[in-house]
C-alpha cells in the first residue's frame, strides 16, 4: 500500500519512527528500484538547531514550510544529495531525513542509487509515478539513537535521540 498524506501529516518524529521498514520505491526507465528504508532523522522546525529552518525561513529552507509529503532534496558538502520528505503542518518546518536502506548504507549512497538529484526537490511522494514510499506490512522493532553529523547544533539537540534505525522483524 503506498502512503498516503495522512501518513505524513504527522509529527516529524512520528513519522520518522513509522518510515523506518517502509519500502522507497523508485522507478526509471531502466526498472524499478525497492529498498527498504533502514534509518531516519526527524529534524523537528525553528525550535531545533539541527534544523535547516532554525534560522527561519529562506531560500534553501523554503522547501521544509511546504505540504507534507513535499521532497526536500539539498546537496552536502557540494557533493552528496540528501533526501527528506516534509512531515506535519504546512508552514511549520519539519521534515525526515531518511540516512538509510538496507543496500545503501548512507544519505548519499542511497540518492545515488535511486538517482535522486536536486531536480525532486519540491516535488511530492504523493501520487508520483516514478517515487513514492508503501508499506509492505512487515514490522520491526525501532531503535533510537543521536542524530549524526550535527555539530553545529546545540549540545542538548545533539543528545535528543531523533535518529531512528531498523531493529529486528516483529
Amino acid at each position: 500500500m503506498i502512503l498516503d498524506k495522512a501518513f505524513y501529516h504527522r509529527d516529524c518524529i512520528s513519522v520518522a519512527k513509522d518510515l523506518v521498514g517502509k519500502i522507497l520505491v523508485r522507478n526509471t526507465p531502466e526498472g524499478t528500484l525497492r529498498l527498504r528504508i533502514s534509518e531516519t532523522e526527524a529534524y523537528c522546525g525553528e525550535a531545533d538547531t539541527a534544523c535547516h529552518a532554525h534560522k527561519g525561513r529562506t531560500k534553501r529552507t523554503e522547501t521544509m514550510y511546504m505540504t507534507s509529503g513535499t521532497i526536500y532534496v539539498y546537496l552536502c558538502y557540494g557533493m552528496h544529495y540528501m533526501l527528506n520528505i516534509v512531515t506535519g503542518e504546512e508552514n511549520m518546518p519539519e521534515a525526515v531525513l531518511i540516512r538509510a536502506c538496507i543496500g545503501a548504507d548512507g544519505p548519499g549512497k542511497l540518492t545515488k542509487k535511486l538517482k535522486i538529484d536536486k531536480s525532486f526537490n519540491k516535488k511530492s511522494v504523493l501520487n508520483n509515478p516514478s517515487f513514492f514510499i508503501e508499506d509492505d506490512n512487515e514490522r520491526y522493532s525501532v531503535i533510537p539513537d543521536k542524530r549524526v553529523g550535527i555539530g553545529y547544533a546545540s549540545i542538548e539537540d545533539q543528545n535528543r535521540l531523533l535518529r531512528f534505525k531498523l531493529g529486528e522483524k516483529l
